[in-house]
């Protein structure tokens, strides 16, 4: 195998030469007359969340509602070729986010400035939330009640804690 060299200058050309091959085309839609035939186990791609503290841009807007989709190995790899990351280790969770979080509030180009400017709070949430739906393939949580000391799960993507 042969080794290459990545710098910034041809980081995309390196990416679309090891692009996967476009999905091939979808089967003919059924004839009018046959029962179509539903999906039984879709896979879920993407999972909301709300943020604890929220985002607040440029503006002034506050923006806690997101979503995230599930990561590819490519959005895991493309960050190890980050100057960013080679740089500071640590940027790697902010390098990732990016790539995973299709929209918060009304932003729909979320990119490492926007993870950068978030509290630490929420990027706390989010790196959990990463693990969870990434590692786990769901968003729920078991708790403990603490007065009770009762268990039961709770969906992270939902609303705040303690809100029904």
């Amino acid at each position: 195998m042969r080794r290459r060299t990545v710098t910034a200058g041809n980081l995309e050309e390196i990416l679309q030469a090891t692009a996967p091959a476009p999905a091939p085309a979808p089967p003919a839609a059924p004839s009018a007359g046959a029962p179509a035939r539903r999906e039984e186990h879709a896979l879920r791609t993407e999972f909301e969340f709300e943020l604890p503290r929220g985002y607040v841009d440029e503006a002034g807007t506050l923006h806690r509602h997101g979503s995230m989709r599930l990561a590819t190995a490519r959005d895991e790899l493309r960050p190890q070729i980050d100057l960013r990351v080679k740089e500071n280790p640590a940027y790697l969770s902010v390098v990732l986010l990016s790539q995973v979080i299709t929209r918060l509030g009304t932003v729909t180009d979320v990119h490492a400035g926007v993870v950068e400017r978030m509290y630490a709070t929420d990027v706390a949430f989010l790196q959990d939330f990463y693990r969870r739906v990434n590692s786990e393939g769901h968003t729920r949580a078991a708790v403990t009640c603490p007065h009770c000391e009762g268990g039961f799960e709770v969906d992270l993507s939902g609303g705040r804690l303690g809100e029904s």
